[in-house]
């Protein structure tokens, strides 16, 4: 996806260009709050990319926040070289950092006075509506308006989830989590459309009707553009309605939570000679697959990012969220490099050590099949998610 670049905002102020097209945003003016959820691998990045760029060809200003519980992130490093304005809140899930939140759509503000904010929470995280939706709406209403919550669903894994296909599941804890988004979603919206057919769409749809009767279900397919129109109609036009909040047990959400092994690193590639970043990339991310499956860890979601030292800008991405999936390059680099710095973000059902174990293995493999390649790990962090401590939490706003 290529749409038309907007100033960054965290580099410089909008040009004098720019009167002509934005519509100046005012003191009194309400910018609008959209946050798109979804488990990991669900298509979240995508999808804000896409409505970013819906946006902005309508003559809006949009400011994109991203969110993880570590550091170098892949989500913002594919949104900024996209030209938009996205910062960037790591260290742990939105409900966790209201206040870095808030913080971080003051900069924007100041930065490039967006009409509507993009918020993209964690992928393991829920409890969003009373931990972040309600206390923006009470502490910060006079500033927001708050549209309906979605949440997306990745369609293969939700059929596996619920009993309607084969294969690999995540543990009892982990889907108390992915239940517990899509219960608290005012929007239910099945991505990837594509991928089922006419029976399984339906049958996903009546499972999802069945188990979470208070959501709207909705079907799309973000990178095809299909059944965007109604679904961002609906996020742009209307307001959340207060209700009950949901109830969470977090001694068994941050069980869940504790069972997701997260690996963010930074590897810097450098030859003497000319490559293909693209064929280094699926070479890592194949060789991290096929060893996550043999040690039988479930993979939530594994992205790359190669930005070439030289050149424009380009960005290869290459996304992997279920075991048996195919590696898909969704972004390709046009030409061959001789340095540049990748970014990985892996997520799996498994011990920190373990995908710290299984990537220095890809990387000595890489080494091993592209000897002119060097491949130095420039930045590691592996862990697993601390407990949820939400900043706060509003059950009821009636």
């Amino acid at each position: 996806m290529s749409p038309p670049r907007q100033p960054n905002a965290l580099n410089q102020a909008p040009n004098s260009g720019d009167s002509a097209r934005h519509t100046p945003h005012s003191a009194v003016e309400k910018a609008r709050y959209i946050m798109i959820g979804g488990f990991l691998g669900a298509g979240k990045t995508t999808s804000v990319a896409t409505l970013a760029k819906r946006l902005f060809d309508q003559g809006l200003r949009v400011g994109l926040i991203t969110n993880d519980q570590g550091t170098e992130l892949v989500d913002t490093a594919l949104l900024r070289s996209h030209g938009f304005a996205t910062e960037e809140i790591p260290g742990g899930c939105f409900c966790c950092r209201f206040h870095s939140l808030v913080e971080a759509a003051d900069r924007l503000s100041a930065a490039a006075r967006p009409d509507v904010f993009i918020a993209e929470p964690v992928g393991s995280c829920t409890d969003l509506v009373a931990t972040v939706t309600y206390p923006l709406r009470r502490m910060y209403g006079n500033n927001f308006t708050i549209a309906p919550l979605s949440v997306l669903v990745d369609p293969i894994r939700a059929l596996r989830i619920f009993g309607l296909a084969e294969g690999g599941k995540f543990s009892s804890k982990v889907v108390y989590i992915y239940r517990k988004q899509l219960e608290e979603a005012d929007m239910i919206v099945i991505n990837k459309c594509e991928l089922l057919n006419s029976e399984q769409l339906e049958a996903l749809g009546d499972a999802l009707h069945a188990g979470f009767p208070k959501a709207e279900v909705l079907t799309i397919s973000a990178r095809k553009g299909l059944g965007l129109d109604d679904w961002f109609g609906r996020i742009t036009r209307n307001d959340q309605e207060a209700r009950e909040a949901m109830e969470v047990d977090y001694e068994v959400y941050a069980d869940g939570e504790a069972l997701l092994g997260w690996l963010n690193a930074t590897i810097r590639l450098a030859s003497d000679d000319s490559f293909d970043g693209n064929v280094i990339l699926k070479g890592l991310t194949g060789e991290i697959q096929k060893r996550l499956t043999v040690e039988g860890a479930e993979i939530a979601h594994l992205k790359m990012t190669l930005s070439p030292d030289e050149g424009l800008g380009d960005l290869a991405v290459i996304n992997l969220v279920r075991n048996d999936y195919v590696p898909e390059l969704s972004q390709t680099l046009s030409d061959l490099m001789q340095s540049g710095e990748a970014i990985i973000n892996m997520r799996a059902e498994a011990s920190p050590e373990l995908l710290r174990e299984t990537l220095n293995a890809a990387l000595e493999t890489c080494r091993e099949k592209h000897p002119k390649v060097r491949c130095s790990l420039e930045h590691l962090e592996h862990f697993r998610p601390g407990k949820p401590q939400p900043t706060h939490r509003i059950a009821s706003l009636v």
